[in-house]
Protein backbone atom coordinates (compact mmCIF):
# COMPACT_ATOMS: atom_id res chain seq x y z
CA UNK A 1 0.00 0.00 0.00
CA UNK A 2 1.55 3.50 -0.94
CA UNK A 3 1.60 6.24 2.15
CA UNK A 4 1.33 9.34 1.22
CA UNK A 5 3.67 12.42 2.01
CA UNK A 6 3.49 14.14 5.23
CA UNK A 7 4.75 16.68 7.86
CA UNK A 8 4.36 18.44 10.78
CA UNK A 9 3.34 22.31 11.60
CA UNK A 10 4.94 22.66 15.30
CA UNK A 11 4.78 25.77 16.92
CA UNK A 12 6.94 27.16 19.82
CA UNK A 13 3.41 27.76 21.56
CA UNK A 14 -0.19 27.88 21.33
CA UNK A 15 -1.59 30.85 18.90
CA UNK A 16 1.27 30.90 17.13
CA UNK A 17 -0.63 30.37 13.44
CA UNK A 18 -0.26 26.21 13.42
CA UNK A 19 -4.37 26.15 12.88
CA UNK A 20 -4.46 28.81 10.12
CA UNK A 21 -1.06 27.75 8.25
CA UNK A 22 -2.48 24.09 7.93
CA UNK A 23 -5.48 25.90 6.47
CA UNK A 24 -3.58 27.69 4.01
CA UNK A 25 -1.38 24.75 2.94
CA UNK A 26 -4.24 22.34 2.45
CA UNK A 27 -6.23 25.23 0.14
CA UNK A 28 -3.20 25.94 -1.35
CA UNK A 29 -2.11 22.07 -2.57
CA UNK A 30 -6.22 21.48 -2.39
CA UNK A 31 -6.05 24.42 -5.68
CA UNK A 32 -3.36 23.19 -6.83
CA UNK A 33 -5.18 19.36 -7.69
CA UNK A 34 -3.19 17.58 -4.69
CA UNK A 35 -6.06 15.34 -2.74
CA UNK A 36 -4.72 16.36 0.55
CA UNK A 37 -5.87 16.22 3.84
CA UNK A 38 -5.58 17.90 7.69
CA UNK A 39 -4.35 15.86 10.54
CA UNK A 40 -4.32 17.24 14.55
CA UNK A 41 -3.56 14.43 16.36
CA UNK A 42 -4.58 15.67 20.14
CA UNK A 43 -6.18 18.72 20.23
CA UNK A 44 -7.14 20.73 23.59
CA UNK A 45 -10.18 22.95 22.44
CA UNK A 46 -14.23 23.95 23.33
CA UNK A 47 -14.61 24.73 20.16
CA UNK A 48 -15.57 21.86 17.79
CA UNK A 49 -17.92 20.59 15.28
CA UNK A 50 -19.86 17.75 14.31
CA UNK A 51 -18.95 15.24 11.43
CA UNK A 52 -21.34 13.97 8.84
CA UNK A 53 -21.72 10.27 11.22
CA UNK A 54 -22.25 12.30 14.29
CA UNK A 55 -18.81 12.55 15.55
CA UNK A 56 -17.22 15.29 16.99
CA UNK A 57 -13.99 17.37 16.33
CA UNK A 58 -11.62 20.61 16.91
CA UNK A 59 -13.39 23.24 14.74
CA UNK A 60 -9.85 24.40 13.40
CA UNK A 61 -9.85 20.97 11.66
CA UNK A 62 -13.39 21.23 10.47
CA UNK A 63 -12.38 24.21 8.89
CA UNK A 64 -9.02 22.52 7.76
CA UNK A 65 -11.49 20.09 5.80
CA UNK A 66 -13.21 22.81 4.31
CA UNK A 67 -9.79 24.01 2.85
CA UNK A 68 -9.28 20.79 1.59
CA UNK A 69 -12.53 20.48 -0.18
CA UNK A 70 -13.44 17.51 2.13
CA UNK A 71 -16.68 17.16 4.67
CA UNK A 72 -15.11 17.03 8.54
CA UNK A 73 -14.44 13.41 9.13
CA UNK A 74 -13.30 12.39 12.85
CA UNK A 75 -10.17 10.77 11.43
CA UNK A 76 -8.79 14.78 11.04
CA UNK A 77 -8.83 15.04 14.96
CA UNK A 78 -8.76 11.70 16.58
CA UNK A 79 -8.27 12.81 19.97
CA UNK A 80 -9.85 16.51 21.62
CA UNK A 81 -9.85 17.61 24.85
CA UNK A 82 -12.73 19.99 26.27
CA UNK A 83 -11.34 21.34 29.21
CA UNK A 84 -14.34 21.88 31.84
CA UNK A 85 -11.80 23.31 35.01
CA UNK A 86 -8.69 23.82 35.46
CA UNK A 87 -7.52 20.10 36.15
CA UNK A 88 -9.81 17.78 34.13
CA UNK A 89 -11.49 17.85 30.81
CA UNK A 90 -13.93 16.05 28.31
CA UNK A 91 -12.10 13.48 26.11
CA UNK A 92 -13.25 12.45 23.17
CA UNK A 93 -11.88 9.90 20.54
CA UNK A 94 -12.96 8.50 17.59
CA UNK A 95 -14.87 11.32 17.38
CA UNK A 96 -17.40 9.81 20.38
CA UNK A 97 -16.79 10.27 24.64
CA UNK A 98 -14.05 9.04 26.59
CA UNK A 99 -15.00 10.29 30.02
CA UNK A 100 -14.26 12.46 32.16
CA UNK A 101 -10.22 13.01 33.16
CA UNK A 102 -7.37 14.44 34.80
CA UNK A 103 -4.17 15.24 33.55
CA UNK A 104 -2.65 11.90 35.45
CA UNK A 105 -5.16 9.79 34.21
CA UNK A 106 -4.81 10.98 30.98
CA UNK A 107 -1.26 10.73 30.79
CA UNK A 108 -1.49 7.05 32.24
CA UNK A 109 -3.65 6.56 28.99
CA UNK A 110 -1.25 7.92 26.14
CA UNK A 111 -0.36 4.09 24.99
CA UNK A 112 -3.56 3.39 23.84
CA UNK A 113 -4.41 6.54 22.35
CA UNK A 114 -0.77 6.58 20.66
CA UNK A 115 -2.34 3.82 18.96
CA UNK A 116 -5.57 5.20 17.84
CA UNK A 117 -3.40 8.29 16.50
CA UNK A 118 -0.96 6.24 14.22
CA UNK A 119 -3.77 4.25 12.92
CA UNK A 120 -5.85 7.43 11.84
CA UNK A 121 -2.82 8.82 10.49
CA UNK A 122 -2.23 5.78 8.26
CA UNK A 123 -5.41 5.33 7.17
CA UNK A 124 -4.76 9.14 5.92
CA UNK A 125 -1.99 8.84 4.69
CA UNK A 126 -2.77 5.25 2.57
CA UNK A 127 -5.73 7.71 1.14
CA UNK A 128 -4.53 11.06 0.15
CA UNK A 129 -1.43 12.35 -1.96
CA UNK A 130 -0.53 14.46 1.21
CA UNK A 131 -1.41 14.97 4.84
CA UNK A 132 -0.67 18.73 6.67
CA UNK A 133 -0.47 17.72 10.33
CA UNK A 134 -0.99 20.09 13.35
CA UNK A 135 1.07 20.05 16.56
CA UNK A 136 -0.28 21.35 19.24
CA UNK A 137 0.73 24.01 22.03
CA UNK A 138 4.94 23.96 22.10
CA UNK A 139 7.03 21.18 20.39
CA UNK A 140 9.35 21.35 23.27
CA UNK A 141 7.23 20.71 26.26
CA UNK A 142 10.08 18.05 27.40
CA UNK A 143 7.49 17.74 30.64
CA UNK A 144 5.22 16.13 28.74
CA UNK A 145 7.48 14.48 26.15
CA UNK A 146 7.56 10.52 27.13
CA UNK A 147 4.03 10.50 26.44
CA UNK A 148 3.58 13.25 23.62
CA UNK A 149 0.87 12.17 21.00
CA UNK A 150 0.77 15.04 19.59
CA UNK A 151 4.31 16.86 18.19
CA UNK A 152 7.55 15.60 18.41
CA UNK A 153 6.46 12.21 19.50
CA UNK A 154 4.73 11.85 16.28
CA UNK A 155 6.85 13.25 14.40
CA UNK A 156 9.41 10.46 15.61
CA UNK A 157 6.94 7.66 15.17
CA UNK A 158 5.86 8.84 11.71
CA UNK A 159 8.98 9.92 10.53
CA UNK A 160 7.77 13.69 9.50
CA UNK A 161 9.63 16.58 8.96
CA UNK A 162 8.39 19.64 11.15
CA UNK A 163 8.30 22.72 10.66
CA UNK A 164 8.42 25.42 13.45
CA UNK A 165 6.08 28.22 13.28
CA UNK A 166 6.37 30.97 15.78
CA UNK A 167 4.51 34.14 16.22
CA UNK A 168 6.67 37.28 15.81
CA UNK A 169 3.92 40.11 16.87
CA UNK A 170 4.88 39.02 20.44
CA UNK A 171 7.95 39.34 20.38
CA UNK A 172 10.90 37.41 21.12
CA UNK A 173 10.52 35.05 18.19
CA UNK A 174 14.18 34.37 17.26
CA UNK A 175 15.18 33.30 20.84
CA UNK A 176 11.51 31.27 20.67
CA UNK A 177 13.10 29.59 17.59
CA UNK A 178 16.56 28.84 18.81
CA UNK A 179 15.30 27.74 22.69
CA UNK A 180 12.93 25.45 21.30
CA UNK A 181 14.72 23.71 19.42
CA UNK A 182 18.08 23.19 21.73
CA UNK A 183 15.61 22.19 24.39
CA UNK A 184 14.71 18.88 21.85
CA UNK A 185 16.60 15.91 22.28
CA UNK A 186 18.97 15.20 18.89
CA UNK A 187 16.73 12.68 18.18
CA UNK A 188 14.03 15.09 17.92
CA UNK A 189 15.97 17.96 16.70
CA UNK A 190 16.93 16.23 13.07
CA UNK A 191 13.38 16.28 12.68
CA UNK A 192 12.95 20.01 12.76
CA UNK A 193 13.68 21.16 8.67
CA UNK A 194 12.59 24.89 9.22
CA UNK A 195 11.33 27.77 10.09
CA UNK A 196 8.45 30.20 9.47
CA UNK A 197 7.92 33.49 11.10
CA UNK A 198 4.34 34.17 11.61
CA UNK A 199 2.77 38.29 11.63
CA UNK A 200 5.40 40.15 10.79
CA UNK A 201 5.24 43.59 10.47
CA UNK A 202 7.75 46.29 8.46
CA UNK A 203 10.74 46.20 6.91
CA UNK A 204 11.76 42.44 6.44
CA UNK A 205 14.85 43.54 5.60
CA UNK A 206 15.73 44.68 9.43
CA UNK A 207 14.69 41.19 10.32
CA UNK A 208 17.40 39.39 7.53
CA UNK A 209 20.34 39.45 10.21
CA UNK A 210 18.77 37.86 12.66
CA UNK A 211 17.87 35.02 10.37
CA UNK A 212 21.17 34.78 9.31
CA UNK A 213 22.35 34.21 12.70
CA UNK A 214 19.74 31.85 13.08
CA UNK A 215 20.62 29.43 10.66
CA UNK A 216 24.35 29.72 11.66
CA UNK A 217 23.41 28.59 14.82
CA UNK A 218 20.87 26.15 14.19
CA UNK A 219 21.48 25.03 10.88
CA UNK A 220 18.12 25.42 9.25
CA UNK A 221 16.89 27.93 7.31
CA UNK A 222 13.79 30.11 7.85
CA UNK A 223 11.26 29.18 4.92
CA UNK A 224 9.06 31.68 5.23
CA UNK A 225 7.89 35.16 6.68
CA UNK A 226 4.26 35.56 7.15
CA UNK A 227 3.29 39.57 6.45
CA UNK A 228 1.06 40.57 9.88
CA UNK A 229 -2.72 40.49 8.30
CA UNK A 230 -5.45 42.38 10.20
CA UNK A 231 -8.06 40.74 8.20
CA UNK A 232 -7.74 36.94 9.21
CA UNK A 233 -10.11 36.29 11.98
CA UNK A 234 -12.35 33.61 11.56
CA UNK A 235 -13.28 30.43 12.90
CA UNK A 236 -10.01 30.85 15.57
CA UNK A 237 -9.07 27.82 17.57
CA UNK A 238 -7.77 28.93 20.58
CA UNK A 239 -9.05 31.00 23.90
CA UNK A 240 -6.42 33.36 23.53
CA UNK A 241 -7.81 34.69 20.36
CA UNK A 242 -11.28 36.08 21.55
CA UNK A 243 -9.92 38.14 24.47
CA UNK A 244 -12.43 40.25 26.58
CA UNK A 245 -12.13 43.88 24.81
CA UNK A 246 -11.50 42.44 21.33
CA UNK A 247 -13.73 43.14 18.61
CA UNK A 248 -14.87 40.15 16.58
CA UNK A 249 -13.82 40.26 12.75
CA UNK A 250 -11.83 42.17 10.34
CA UNK A 251 -11.57 45.82 9.15
CA UNK A 252 -15.06 46.56 7.52
CA UNK A 253 -16.82 48.95 5.07
CA UNK A 254 -19.53 50.34 6.98
CA UNK A 255 -22.63 51.08 4.57
CA UNK A 256 -23.37 54.33 6.72
CA UNK A 257 -26.74 53.31 7.79
CA UNK A 258 -27.53 52.22 11.43
CA UNK A 259 -25.22 50.12 13.15
CA UNK A 260 -26.49 47.51 15.95
CA UNK A 261 -23.72 46.73 18.89
CA UNK A 262 -23.31 43.12 20.10
CA UNK A 263 -22.03 42.05 23.60
CA UNK A 264 -20.79 38.42 23.58
CA UNK A 265 -20.45 37.54 27.06
CA UNK A 266 -16.62 35.50 27.58
CA UNK A 267 -16.79 32.99 29.77
CA UNK A 268 -14.54 30.97 31.71
CA UNK A 269 -15.42 28.05 29.83
CA UNK A 270 -16.44 29.54 26.86
CA UNK A 271 -17.12 26.66 23.93
CA UNK A 272 -17.97 27.64 19.93
CA UNK A 273 -16.86 31.10 20.45
CA UNK A 274 -17.25 30.76 16.17
CA UNK A 275 -21.31 31.34 16.90
CA UNK A 276 -21.15 35.03 16.68
CA UNK A 277 -18.69 35.60 14.47
CA UNK A 278 -21.64 35.36 11.39
CA UNK A 279 -22.92 37.88 13.22
CA UNK A 280 -19.31 40.05 12.83
CA UNK A 281 -19.59 39.21 9.28
CA UNK A 282 -22.35 41.99 8.93
CA UNK A 283 -20.59 45.36 7.66
CA UNK A 284 -23.04 47.14 10.07
CA UNK A 285 -22.78 44.97 13.31
CA UNK A 286 -19.90 45.45 16.08
CA UNK A 287 -19.34 42.13 18.17
CA UNK A 288 -16.83 42.50 21.21
CA UNK A 289 -16.26 40.04 23.66
CA UNK A 290 -17.43 40.89 27.20
CA UNK A 291 -17.52 40.35 30.83
CA UNK A 292 -18.60 43.57 32.99
CA UNK A 293 -22.42 44.12 32.99
CA UNK A 294 -22.20 47.95 31.95
CA UNK A 295 -21.60 46.52 28.89
CA UNK A 296 -24.03 43.71 28.93
CA UNK A 297 -26.33 46.15 29.89
CA UNK A 298 -25.64 48.99 26.93
CA UNK A 299 -25.16 46.84 24.14
CA UNK A 300 -28.51 45.92 21.48
CA UNK A 301 -27.70 42.39 21.72
CA UNK A 302 -26.59 40.11 24.22
CA UNK A 303 -24.98 36.83 23.47
CA UNK A 304 -24.74 33.98 26.03
CA UNK A 305 -22.50 31.22 24.01
CA UNK A 306 -21.71 27.86 24.73
CA UNK A 307 -19.67 26.47 27.62
CA UNK A 308 -18.23 23.97 28.40
CA UNK A 309 -19.37 23.95 32.68
CA UNK A 310 -22.87 26.00 32.20
CA UNK A 311 -23.68 25.55 35.56
CA UNK A 312 -19.62 27.04 37.26
CA UNK A 313 -20.03 29.57 34.62
CA UNK A 314 -23.37 30.37 35.81
CA UNK A 315 -22.24 30.93 39.04
CA UNK A 316 -19.15 32.96 37.71
CA UNK A 317 -21.90 35.45 35.85
CA UNK A 318 -23.57 35.75 39.02
CA UNK A 319 -20.71 36.48 40.76
CA UNK A 320 -19.73 39.52 38.52
CA UNK A 321 -22.79 40.77 38.38
CA UNK A 322 -23.13 40.03 35.10
CA UNK A 323 -26.67 37.49 35.23
CA UNK A 324 -28.16 40.37 36.99
CA UNK A 325 -27.91 42.51 34.13
CA UNK A 326 -28.61 39.83 31.65
CA UNK A 327 -31.82 39.32 33.88
CA UNK A 328 -32.40 42.91 33.62
CA UNK A 329 -32.61 43.00 29.97
CA UNK A 330 -34.68 40.62 29.48
CA UNK A 331 -37.11 42.18 31.38
CA UNK A 332 -36.71 45.47 29.54
CA UNK A 333 -37.40 43.94 26.66
CA UNK A 334 -33.89 43.89 25.22
CA UNK A 335 -32.78 41.14 23.00
CA UNK A 336 -31.02 38.25 24.59
CA UNK A 337 -29.64 35.19 22.93
CA UNK A 338 -28.39 32.12 24.32
CA UNK A 339 -26.87 29.05 22.57
CA UNK A 340 -26.52 26.07 23.53
CA UNK A 341 -24.78 26.25 27.60
CA UNK A 342 -26.19 30.14 27.23
CA UNK A 343 -29.83 28.63 26.67
CA UNK A 344 -29.55 26.43 29.35
CA UNK A 345 -28.36 29.54 31.54
CA UNK A 346 -31.62 31.46 30.82
CA UNK A 347 -33.52 28.72 31.74
CA UNK A 348 -35.62 28.38 34.92
CA UNK A 349 -33.65 25.28 36.50
CA UNK A 350 -31.41 23.31 35.66
CA UNK A 351 -30.64 19.78 37.07
CA UNK A 352 -26.86 18.71 36.46
CA UNK A 353 -25.71 15.49 38.04
CA UNK A 354 -23.45 14.82 35.06
CA UNK A 355 -21.14 17.79 34.17
CA UNK A 356 -20.92 19.62 37.53
CA UNK A 357 -22.50 17.48 39.88
CA UNK A 358 -24.41 19.96 41.38
CA UNK A 359 -27.69 18.43 40.91
CA UNK A 360 -31.06 21.36 40.74
CA UNK A 361 -29.65 24.81 40.35
CA UNK A 362 -31.81 27.95 39.38
CA UNK A 363 -31.19 29.33 36.01
CA UNK A 364 -31.85 33.06 34.87
CA UNK A 365 -35.65 32.56 34.73
CA UNK A 366 -36.38 34.48 31.66
CA UNK A 367 -37.34 31.17 29.85
CA UNK A 368 -39.77 29.05 31.73
CA UNK A 369 -37.64 25.78 30.40
CA UNK A 370 -36.56 22.89 32.75
CA UNK A 371 -32.77 21.13 31.68
CA UNK A 372 -31.49 18.09 32.80
CA UNK A 373 -28.69 16.67 31.91
CA UNK A 374 -28.31 13.53 30.10
CA UNK A 375 -25.59 10.97 30.08
CA UNK A 376 -25.24 10.45 27.00
CA UNK A 377 -24.08 13.36 24.90
CA UNK A 378 -26.35 14.37 21.76
CA UNK A 379 -24.01 15.09 18.72
CA UNK A 380 -26.70 15.61 16.09
CA UNK A 381 -26.30 17.82 12.60
CA UNK A 382 -29.19 20.30 12.50
CA UNK A 383 -31.60 21.06 9.39
CA UNK A 384 -34.51 22.85 10.05
CA UNK A 385 -36.56 25.89 9.78
CA UNK A 386 -37.25 29.53 11.64
CA UNK A 387 -40.94 30.01 10.13
CA UNK A 388 -40.07 30.69 6.35
CA UNK A 389 -36.24 30.91 6.60
CA UNK A 390 -34.09 27.66 6.23
CA UNK A 391 -31.59 27.11 9.33
CA UNK A 392 -28.85 24.40 9.45
CA UNK A 393 -25.95 23.86 12.01
CA UNK A 394 -25.09 21.23 14.49
CA UNK A 395 -25.94 19.92 18.48
CA UNK A 396 -23.23 18.77 21.46
CA UNK A 397 -24.81 18.91 24.61
CA UNK A 398 -25.80 16.78 27.50
CA UNK A 399 -28.45 19.38 28.64
CA UNK A 400 -31.80 18.50 27.49
CA UNK A 401 -35.68 19.97 27.65
CA UNK A 402 -37.13 18.29 30.24
CA UNK A 403 -40.09 20.83 30.21
CA UNK A 404 -41.07 23.62 28.64
CA UNK A 405 -43.85 26.35 28.80
CA UNK A 406 -42.31 28.68 25.40
CA UNK A 407 -43.73 28.99 22.49
CA UNK A 408 -41.13 26.85 19.84
CA UNK A 409 -38.40 29.00 18.10
CA UNK A 410 -37.08 26.47 15.81
CA UNK A 411 -38.52 23.06 14.04
CA UNK A 412 -35.91 20.57 13.50
CA UNK A 413 -36.78 18.88 9.97
CA UNK A 414 -36.33 15.46 11.72
CA UNK A 415 -37.01 15.96 15.87
CA UNK A 416 -39.18 18.54 15.57
CA UNK A 417 -39.48 21.17 18.22
CA UNK A 418 -36.29 22.98 19.26
CA UNK A 419 -34.92 25.85 21.34
CA UNK A 420 -37.78 28.33 23.10
CA UNK A 421 -38.51 32.18 22.42
CA UNK A 422 -39.93 34.56 25.10
CA UNK A 423 -40.45 38.20 23.86
CA UNK A 424 -36.76 39.51 22.99
CA UNK A 425 -35.36 36.40 24.65
CA UNK A 426 -34.24 33.05 22.82
CA UNK A 427 -32.23 30.32 23.45
CA UNK A 428 -31.50 27.07 20.87
CA UNK A 429 -28.64 24.47 21.52
CA UNK A 430 -27.82 24.79 17.90
CA UNK A 431 -24.91 25.84 16.85
CA UNK A 432 -24.13 27.62 13.44
CA UNK A 433 -27.51 28.84 12.91
CA UNK A 434 -26.46 32.18 12.54
CA UNK A 435 -24.73 31.03 9.55
CA UNK A 436 -27.81 30.77 7.93
CA UNK A 437 -27.91 33.93 6.03
CA UNK A 438 -31.67 34.52 5.74
CA UNK A 439 -32.14 33.85 9.06
CA UNK A 440 -29.25 35.69 10.46
CA UNK A 441 -31.01 38.46 8.63
CA UNK A 442 -34.70 38.17 9.82
CA UNK A 443 -33.29 38.23 13.71
CA UNK A 444 -30.80 40.61 12.88
CA UNK A 445 -34.19 43.20 11.90
CA UNK A 446 -36.00 41.72 14.94
CA UNK A 447 -33.35 43.07 16.97
CA UNK A 448 -33.30 46.43 15.52
CA UNK A 449 -36.74 46.91 15.98
CA UNK A 450 -36.61 45.84 19.53
CA UNK A 451 -33.74 48.40 20.15
CA UNK A 452 -35.52 51.27 18.18
CA UNK A 453 -33.68 50.91 15.66
CA UNK A 454 -36.46 50.14 12.83
CA UNK A 455 -34.04 52.11 10.10
CA UNK A 456 -31.45 49.27 10.37
CA UNK A 457 -31.12 46.93 7.31
CA UNK A 458 -29.23 44.06 7.02
CA UNK A 459 -26.13 44.09 4.17
CA UNK A 460 -28.49 41.82 1.27
CA UNK A 461 -25.45 40.21 -0.27
CA UNK A 462 -23.63 38.83 2.93
CA UNK A 463 -22.71 35.44 3.03
CA UNK A 464 -21.26 33.82 5.79
CA UNK A 465 -20.01 30.83 3.80
CA UNK A 466 -18.35 32.94 0.91
CA UNK A 467 -16.91 34.89 3.88
CA UNK A 468 -15.37 31.61 4.81
CA UNK A 469 -13.95 30.79 1.94
CA UNK A 470 -12.38 34.05 0.78
CA UNK A 471 -10.64 33.31 4.12
CA UNK A 472 -9.34 30.71 3.39
CA UNK A 473 -7.85 31.66 -0.13
CA UNK A 474 -6.58 34.76 1.43
CA UNK A 475 -4.49 32.53 3.95
CA UNK A 476 -3.70 29.99 1.31
CA UNK A 477 -2.42 33.35 -0.88
CA UNK A 478 -0.66 34.58 1.72
CA UNK A 479 1.25 30.72 2.35
CA UNK A 480 2.14 30.59 -1.30
CA UNK A 481 3.30 33.98 -2.02
CA UNK A 482 5.77 33.87 1.06
CA UNK A 483 6.52 30.24 1.83
CA UNK A 484 9.02 28.86 -0.08
CA UNK A 485 6.57 26.10 -1.76
CA UNK A 486 9.37 24.34 -3.58
CA UNK A 487 11.11 23.61 -0.45
CA UNK A 488 7.45 22.17 1.15
CA UNK A 489 6.99 19.76 -1.93
CA UNK A 490 10.54 18.68 -1.14
CA UNK A 491 9.94 17.86 2.39
CA UNK A 492 6.83 16.39 1.59
CA UNK A 493 8.30 14.07 -1.15
CA UNK A 494 11.49 13.05 0.63
CA UNK A 495 10.27 13.12 4.37
CA UNK A 496 12.87 14.48 7.01
CA UNK A 497 16.34 15.02 6.64
CA UNK A 498 19.15 15.25 9.33
CA UNK A 499 20.86 18.56 10.21
CA UNK A 500 23.16 20.62 9.27
CA UNK A 501 22.80 18.33 5.64
CA UNK A 502 19.16 20.18 5.58
CA UNK A 503 20.28 23.33 5.20
CA UNK A 504 21.77 23.05 1.61
CA UNK A 505 19.19 20.37 0.59
CA UNK A 506 15.99 22.68 1.11
CA UNK A 507 18.01 25.55 -0.34
CA UNK A 508 18.93 24.51 -3.36
CA UNK A 509 21.56 26.57 -5.09
CA UNK A 510 19.84 29.51 -3.33
CA UNK A 511 18.96 30.82 -0.36
CA UNK A 512 14.97 30.18 0.50
CA UNK A 513 13.13 33.96 -0.55
CA UNK A 514 11.71 34.92 2.92
CA UNK A 515 10.75 38.31 2.12
CA UNK A 516 7.38 39.04 2.59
Amino acid sequence: MSRGGALLIGGTSSDAGKSLIVAGLCRALARDGVRVAPFKAQNMSNNSAVTLDGGEIGRAQALQAVACGLAPDTRFNPVLLKPGSDRRSHVIVRGRPYGDVGAADYHARRAALAQVVADELASLRAEYDVVICEGAGSIAEVNLRATDIANMGLARAADLPVLLVTDIDRGGSLAHLFGTVALLDPDDQALVAGFVINKFRGDPSLLDPGLTTLAERTGRPTLGVLPFADDLWIDAEDSLASPVGRRVGGPTAYTGGPRLSVAAIRLPRTSNTTDVEALACEPDVDVTWVDDPAAVVAADLAVLPGSRATVDDLAWMRGRGLADAVVRRGRDGRPVLGICGGFQMLSRRIDDRVESGRGVVDGLGLLDVDIEFAAEKTLRRFAGRQDDHPVTGYEIHHGVVLRTAERTWLVDDETGPEGARSGAVAGTHCHGLLESDDFRRSYLREVACAVGKPEFVPAPDVSAARVRERQLDLIADLVTTHLDMGAVHRLLAEGAGSPPSVLSWLSGDRAPDHRP
